[in-house]
């Protein structure tokens, strides 16, 4: 059977804990989770805003839609892309445009074939 007195003394004397550990532990969670999460995707939309400021006329881009074609006119918030052999022309945001310098794979130049008897 437990008595309590009522000097029992502080929580850090009859527990132990101080309230310090678990402040320093949320402290490294939300550095760490820093480092690992919002810094890396602060650098790719920096890179992605950097890539299409610098589009020029004749870059081959993507969209985030998955059209593939060549810039044929650059404008302040927009771009014009001619698509396909047809040579259809549309305009989009310069947000749509995912990546730069991306091919199709009809515009793709094909593998050379290599004979294995003559490399013998």
């Amino acid at each position: 059977m437990y008595i309590l007195s009522a000097s029992a003394g502080t929580a850090a004397d009859v527990g132990g804990v101080s309230l310090f550990s678990p402040l320093v532990l949320c402290v490294v969670m939300l550095v760490a989770m820093y480092f690992l999460m919002i810094r890396p995707e602060n650098k790719k939309k920096k890179a992605a805003a950097e890539m299409r400021n610098n589009l020029k006329v004749g870059d081959v881009i993507t969209t985030i839609g998955g059209v593939v074609g060549t810039i044929c006119a650059v404008k302040e918030q927009t771009v014009v892309m001619e698509t396909g052999a047809d040579r259809v022309r549309v305009e989009f945001t310069k947000w749509a445009i995912s990546s730069k310098g991306t091919q199709s794979t009809e515009e793709a130049p094909a593998p050379e074939k290599t004979d294995k008897k003559a490399d013998k």
